[in-house]
């Protein structure tokens, strides 16, 4: 919708801003561990690893850190044992929220989160009370600047894409989680900017958020994403370009 902000057509803002205070680098490292651990080092057969060292690469990550991430999660490197924990919620204006985390002690975590939830005016609910909004797919946005739109559907269709969306100056290329790398690498070859590219749990209906509930929602998502042990946080809010303005 013109001039209206969702979860997905703002979290790729928040990159530089992530990469600054060098947040991008934990969590991708920590990603890079849990993916070797789950699937095995080797990139080609473990699809979630391959996706995770590209966007290491992205963000111009030395290749000595990967190397020592993935070490860490097959065994062959000692390290702390990290757990992936996924927690549920609820923010002002019923918006819905997952949060995606990985610490190495999920009893500290939990009354954190719980915390950041209360004090913006949220609360946490019971598994799966909200995931069921959600599905997961693969994510990439291209500023609309950058490719015709004609051309640009034409290239993912055909690489595998479920669908090509419109939202203000962005296309939005969405893909089964299956599809994801040969789109992204389809993309890549043609020399086609990504402004953002991820594995994202996508909310199947928005939920308006106006003036001070905007405001708090906004300020929720924020301190969730400040926390060290958060990875990913997704909502369903869609709210008012402006808000976003007086909100920053």
């Amino acid at each position: 919708m013109s001039g209206h902000s969702k979860w997905s057509t703002i979290k790729h803002k928040k990159a530089a801003q992530d990469a600054k205070r060098g947040k991008m680098f934990t969590r991708v490292i920590r990603e890079i561990t849990i993916s070797a651990r789950e699937g095995g080092g080797d990139p080609e057969g473990n699809p979630r690893l391959r996706t995770a060292i590209a966007e290491a690469k992205a963000a111009n990550m030395p290749a000595d850190n990967i190397t020592r991430a993935i070490k860490r999660g097959t065994g062959e490197m000692e390290g702390m044992t990290l757990e992936e924990v996924s927690y549920e919620g609820y923010g002002p204006a019923g918006v819905a929220v997952l949060v995606q985390t990985v610490t190495d002690n999920k009893n500290r975590t939990l009354p954190e989160i719980r915390h950041i939830f209360s004090k913006n005016g949220g609360n946490l609910a019971e598994s799966n009370a909200v995931a069921w909004m959600f599905q997961k797919k693969g994510y990439i946005v291209v500023d609309s600047s950058a490719i015709a739109e004609d051309a640009l559907l034409e290239m993912v269709l055909e690489a595998g894409a479920d669908d090509l969306r419109q939202d203000g100056g962005n296309h939005e290329i969405i893909t089964s989680p299956d599809n994801f790398q040969s789109v992204r690498e389809a993309l890549q070859r043609k020399g086609v900017p990504i402004e953002a590219a991820e594995i994202a749990m996508l909310p199947q209906n928005t939920v308006r958020a106006v003036g001070d509930a905007a405001r708090k929602v906004l300020r929720l998502i924020d301190a969730l994403e400040d926390h060290d042990d958060v990875q990913h946080v997704w909502a369903n809010f869609d709210i008012d370009d402006r808000e976003m303005e007086t909100s920053s």
